[in-house]
């Protein structure tokens, strides 16, 4: 009889070819075979109708081929199938569908799902690229008709090509949970399962893949049956559970107690710029309380772009070196490194006081860098800014007391770990800011091992910037009022997608290419009208009229670079910048904008973060429909940073898809980064939401961010609970089998318990 932890390769149906497949899926062992549950479910109880079908739906039916073929077209192969039930009948349609020749033959039974379209032609209706899935007939293979026919059937995401497809899954996992039947052990508490309305783990299990006849579509569809909930519920909790412990054991650990008497208030007060805001107040406010107390402190310092994070942090750090001891911070790149070490510099040198400040970067030659790190070995480098070059081996420092790491969602927690835990004694606080903010739901689960901090206004004489869409064929517009603004002694960015015309190995490639991939798909269904030449005026108090259109090919930084300064913008001073100039070029172009020697900067999307140059007032960021919406909004933060009325465009090219249009109307509707960062989470998913995905998030089998946000909140407050005290409804058996199920299954696939 196989177990939960029984190797995949012994299940009924898999074997050790097979089991080698799966692997590389992180398929190993029954349990997680039971675990990879299905995608959506077809009510195959009482099929659709083909007269029921209205346009616009999302329908399942099950119906008779009756004939198919392939037809030619300039673009791509477009196969088609016609299916029927009785008298009536209804096209299916597959864009670059040569694969499908042969596949289907007149009398077969398919299932169909997909959106209903009307016809063009008839008054039928036609699906457009529907999945399908054959049907056994009658007499045929009985097992597989028992599995999907007449019931709710479940449908799968591949294994491993048409050969570990739904129906081979489905008969494996039905042998599979009749195999264990008795035989799941449970790992939640009675207690909680009956105080939650929640099934136990096995009737769970069971109804995930075989849901019970009358069970709802919707509620199937929208993970809300009980079953579901309970597996969603119990991802969530032993995620919770696993970062309430990561917690605890840090504030168990030696830590360093720090001291915030009167010269510590004076000498921050001595460096301040400008009178804090409220919400700065209230977060120093925080950190400082976690710096008190006698354990190592784990914050996040979450802000919206140009909310003053770094003044805190320095606020922060001042108070770690009035102690006596180090402070570091580590930023992502060499240029926001510098700029940090700079404005430290000239932050601290309001102070009465003289304070070392040095910086360690990577391009630095090697006689500096070991005058450097002899500095921090001799504890006579108070401040230590840089960026990885932090946590090499050879950096030791002689009492590091604070670790600020600026935008960490860029280095990775292994990193972050190693630099927490270098000391030899006390372990250093450790401040972590990131200026891209992080929906709750993401800083639950990525950061939930931190206490949070969030800054949510801005700093006095902070104006709010307009920000306007413009089709591509308009650009001269735009260069007329760039212009304007640098006659009125204004900077400008351009920012492009890309370095050069070729796409290959560059950094800064369009987000959103594969989107741009599937506007030209669709264009063969159904072909964009051509776009008029604008003839509009800008009405009264409008920066540019609304109209559609817009200019093919994809501008890049060189070419256009080349374009502006010898043709619209030949009369002004004209840099560039983007990721294939050394260190030093770069460093050299930015100084140059900063001291307003550079009146325009093409640039790629190098300049996102961190750079600040308060005399910029306009940013214009050219295929803006390639661009995610994180990085439009710290695009956007690099100008309105001084008193002056600040400008961002949108300039766009020809194919926008749907999903860049939505991207583009929440810039020009809101200028909350919070707000954006959720609509942002919601179109591209936790695993994608910063652009490449993110070291460190969990790999959810069951549970999803954004449709579970109400699970994920409960499971919290029920592993705080469970972790903070003995339950009398629980017994110490019960509890003791929740602590091994972390220790065992969720060691196995996060390391939560050795991260702490």
């Amino acid at each position: 009889m196989p177990a939960l932890d029984t190797p995949v390769m012994y299940v009924r149906g898999v074997g050790p070819r097979l089991a080698e497949t799966l692997a590389g899926k992180g398929v190993l062992l029954a349990e997680d075979l039971l675990y990879h549950l299905p995608f959506r479910y077809e009510d195959r109880q009482n099929p659709r109708s083909l007269d029921e079908l209205k346009p616009g739906e999302m329908a399942s039916v099950i119906a008779e081929v009756r004939g198919s073929g392939l037809l030619a077209t300039k673009r791509a192969p477009i196969f088609e199938m016609t299916v029927g039930q009785g008298n009536l009948a209804m096209k299916c349609v597959w864009f670059n569908g040569g694969y499908l020749q042969g596949r289907f033959h007149a009398g077969q039974t398919v299932a169909l799902f997909g959106k209903v379209e009307p016809s063009r032609t008839t008054r039928d209706m036609k699906m457009i690229q529907p999945q399908f899935e054959l049907l056994p007939g009658e007499g045929e293979d009985e097992e597989t008709r028992l599995l999907e026919v007449g019931r709710i059937t479940p449908v799968y995401e591949s294994l491993g090509g048409t050969r570990l497809a739904s129906r081979w899954q489905r008969k494996v996992l039905f042998h599979l949970l009749e195999g264990i039947r008795g035989n799941v052990p449970e790992c939640l508490p009675q207690s909680m399962l009956e105080r939650l309305g929640l099934p136990d783990r096995e009737t769970a299990l069971n109804q995930a893949h075989f849901p019970p006849e009358g069970t709802t579509q919707v509620a199937l569809m929208e993970a809300r049956t009980p079953a579901l909930r309970r597996l969603i519920f119990e991802e969530l909790f032993f995620l919770e559970l696993g970062l309430e412990l990561k917690r605890r054991k840090s504030h168990k650990q030696v830590g360093i107690s720090f001291a915030t008497n009167d010269p510590v208030r004076e000498a921050i007060r001595e460096v301040l710029p400008f009178h804090p805001t409220v919400a700065q107040k209230r977060a120093l406010g925080e950190i400082v309380a976690d710096m008190r107390e006698a354990h190592p402190m784990r914050r996040l310092l979450q802000g919206d772009v140009g909310s003053g994070k770094t003044i805190v942090a320095l606020q922060a750090m001042l108070v770690a070196i009035e102690n006596g001891y180090q402070a570091a911070m580590m930023a992502p790149t060499e240029i926001l490194a510098t700029q940090h070490y700079l404005a430290a510099r000239k932050l601290l040198s309001r102070s009465s006081k003289s304070y070392k400040v040095v910086l360690l970067t990577g391009s630095l030659d090697l006689d500096r860098k070991r005058q450097v790190r002899g500095q921090i070995l001799r504890g006579e480098a108070q401040l230590v800014i840089g960026t990885h070059a932090l946590i090499e081996e050879k950096v030791e420092f002689a009492k590091l007391g604070l670790v600020v790491v600026d935008e960490q969602h860029r280095f990775g927690v292994l990193q972050r770990f190693r630099l927490m835990k270098k000391p030899g004694e006390a372990e250093p606080d450790v401040l972590v800011m990131t200026a891209t903010p992080i929906p709750r739901t993401l800083a639950l689960t990525l950061y939930g091992d931190l206490d949070g901090s969030v800054l949510d206004e801005l700093p006095p004489g902070r104006t709010p910037i307009v920000t306007r869409r413009v089709p591509g064929e308009r650009a001269e517009e735009v260069w007329e009022f760039v212009r304007k603004q640098v006659a009125q002694k204004r900077q400008a960015y351009i920012v492009y997608p890309i370095i050069e015309g070729a796409k290959d190995d560059q950094p800064e490639l369009d987000f959103a290419r594969g989107e741009a991939d599937a506007a030209v798909t669709t264009a063969i269904a159904a072909p964009a009208k051509k776009a008029r030449k604008s003839t509009a005026k800008p009405k009264k108090g409008e920066l540019f009229p609304k109209q559609a259109a817009a200019k093919p090919d994809l501008r890049s930084a060189t070419e256009m670079y080349d374009q502006l300064r010898t043709g619209a913008l030949k009369d002004l001073r004209v840099g560039l910048l983007h990721g294939r100039l050394d260190a030093d070029e770069k460093e050299v172009v930015m100084r140059r904008f900063q001291r307003g020697e550079i009146d325009v900067l093409v640039s790629t999307t190098v300049i996102e973060v961190g750079v600040d140059v308060p005399n910029s007032t306009v940013m214009i960021v050219d295929h803006a429909e390639r661009f995610g919406l994180a990085q439009l909004h710290q695009l956007r933060g690099r100008v309105g940073r001084g008193a002056a009325k600040s400008y961002c465009i949108l300039m766009t090219g020809e194919k926008v898809s749907p999903e860049a249009e939505e991207r583009l109307a929440a810039m020009v509707r809101t200028q909350n980064g919070f707000e954006l960062a959720e609509l942002d989470l919601a179109m591209r998913g936790p695993g994608e939401f910063f652009g490449t995905r993110q070291a460190g998030l969990p790999g959810f089998r069951v549970a999803n961010l954004i449709r579970d946000r109400d699970l994920l909140e409960l499971a919290k407050l029920e592993a705080g609970r469970f972790a903070q005290a003995p339950d009398d409804s629980m017994s110490e058996s019960e509890r003791k089998r929740v602590w091994d199920h972390l220790r065992q299954s969720w060691n196995r696939r996060y390391g939560l318990m050795e991260a702490g």
